[in-house]
């Protein structure tokens, strides 16, 4: 098996911490690294768009070696012919950050700790404090974080902005607003959490060559990991035997749809359509049969006995035959007989929508328990609560939130965001790339059918994947094809029929962001 790439991991403030101590007890000196990683930050940020020689350069510097970082950069800058303003609000600095503040003010880089010395900057460099923030920022520095943010003036933040936690992205009392974040050495868990996304603005991350040993050493099994275009590609089914035929490339069961949300079943039909899965059958209400028969003719659609209310009351259907089922897309709660045969079953599951709120009501830890084949679960916050209501508190970190629900149920658990988590027992991935234009109802369907025919997939031709490593391509492709549609349509253009169009080209003909780290 090929080694992770350090673009897959993801730390904590104190997994990282135990990184740096390894490799300084290595004998890396610190002031070595610290001028390496200055090196690379200023270098990058030399070709970012925003930048142009002589623009004039506010600095903030911490204590910290966040700041000692940014002291070089600002020293860089200041050779390269760059007019330098450093801002010093806080006093007292780490010896090796001291050393560097005495160096630059050698040079007559101007030094001030009245944060009014930056509003005619062009530019501002971020390093008041890296990772492991962890106590609130008040008082004088919080205003003073507050009046940057109303100056207009483009911000890049070295390792995160200041402010935010490393591990839940939370702001802690006030944090400044980035316009990008160079993340350093290995991304940062807070980084990838739906709460810093509107303080960090563009994220990269900027190696510098820790061993792979001893990331691995600290952050090995078990724990946050990044989904990176190639991981993601690795599980797709983007080759088939020469021989492969309609029933040997899955067969996949969709139940959903009543009269009350007939477009449901359309919409998950069409997401597992693109799947390429070899043979799918969609079981809706009988009443709603002819209408979906018209826009998914190359689908068998059984209609159900149903409700008075228009919804699926039973299945006239053996689920053994079916290498994968995906339910619950517009059922309504009306559903609970189908949903109580659904659960039954020895097939491998995937649940959403209307068949989360009545596994809610069923009692989701204990229905899942008795279940012997794997389940999928891809809520959104509100069914996450619904269904783990004792975990609502651990949602301020989606991190621990949808690790405890997959410890709990022994169940994959998809927590829908913008920064979507999965995870199950062992590991909690995260996707680090989205796009507003999936805030649109019916988008989740799209990916309930495609999960299902993927996985239907993965069963009939029995490769050696996981359920998670299907699952988390799903869910990262159905992302991309959020992105590529969006760049042509803009967000306010993709509607979940559109979506759903975009996947295909959305691995054919990758979009620049697709092929991203």
């Amino acid at each position: 098996m090929p080694l992770p790439s350090v673009a897959q991991f993801v730390v904590t403030a104190a997994q990282m911490r135990q990184i740096e101590s390894r490799v300084f007890a290595a004998g890396m000196p610190v002031a070595a690294l610290m001028e390496k990683v200055a090196g690379r930050i200023t270098q990058r940020l030399q070709q970012l768009p925003i930048y142009r020689s002589r623009m004039r350069v506010g600095v903030l510097v911490g204590p910290g070696h966040n700041g000692g970082d940014a002291l070089v950069v600002a020293r860089e800058l200041h050779f390269s012919g760059c007019p330098v303003q450093i801002w010093q609000p806080l006093a007292r600095l780490k010896e090796l950050t001291q050393a560097h503040a005495t160096y630059c003010q050698s040079l007559g880089i101007p030094f001030s700790s009245a944060v009014s010395s930056l509003f005619d900057c062009d530019l501002l460099i971020d390093g008041l404090f890296g990772f492991g923030l962890e106590r609130e920022i008040e008082g004088e520095l919080a205003i003073a974080l507050a009046q940057l943010n109303q100056q207009n003036i483009p911000v890049v933040s070295i390792d995160l902005p200041s402010g935010l936690h490393t591990d839940t992205g939370a702001v802690l009392g006030g944090a400044i607003r980035a316009d990008h974040t160079f993340c350093l050495g290995l991304w940062k868990q807070g980084l990838l959490q739906d709460a810093a996304l509107e303080w960090t603005g563009q994220t990269e991350l900027i190696e510098f060559d820790l061993p792979l040993a001893d990331i691995q050493a600290i952050a090995g099994e078990g724990t946050v990991r990044r989904i990176t275009p190639a991981v993601a590609l690795a599980h797709l089914p983007l080759t088939r035997s020469p021989t492969a035929h309609k029933y040997t490339v899955g067969h996949a069961l969709l139940v959903c749809g009543s009269q009350q949300y007939v477009g449901a079943a359309l919409l998950a039909g069409l997401g597992a359509r693109a799947s390429g899965v070899g043979m799918l059958t969609i079981a809706v209400p009988a009443s709603i049969k002819p209408w979906l028969s018209d826009r998914l003719p190359e689908a068998l659609i059984v209609g159900c006995p149903e409700t008075s209310s228009g919804a699926i009351a039973s299945l006239p259907l053996d689920l053994d035959t079916y290498d994968a089922i995906a339910c619950g897309p517009g059922l309504t709660r009306d559903a609970v007989p189908m949903m109580q045969q659904v659960l039954a079953s020895a097939q491998t599951l995937i649940l959403d929508a209307d068949g989360l709120n009545v596994l809610a009501q069923l009692g989701t830890t204990a229905t899942l328990q008795s279940r012997t084949a794997p389940t999928v679960l891809t809520p959104h916050l509100g069914e996450f609560r619904r269904l783990f209501p004792a975990l609502s508190e651990s949602l301020s970190c989606r991190v621990t939130a949808v690790r405890n629900a997959a410890s709990q149920t022994g169940a994959i658990v998809v927590l829908k965001g913008a920064r979507t988590a999965i995870a199950d027992a062992q590991t909690v991935w995260i996707n680090p790339d989205s796009s507003p234009a999936l805030a649109r109802g019916g988008s989740g369907d799209v990916l309930t059918g495609l999960t299902g025919g993927l996985l239907a997939q993965a069963i009939a031709a029995q490769q050696p994947v996981t359920p998670l490593e299907v699952v988390k391509s799903a869910v990262w492709w159905h992302a991309q094809a959020g992105i590529r549609a969006a760049a042509t349509r803009t967000v306010l253009g993709v509607d979940p029929a559109t979506l759903a169009s975009a996947l295909i080209p959305a691995i054919a003909s990758p979009h620049p962001a697709t092929t991203r780290l």
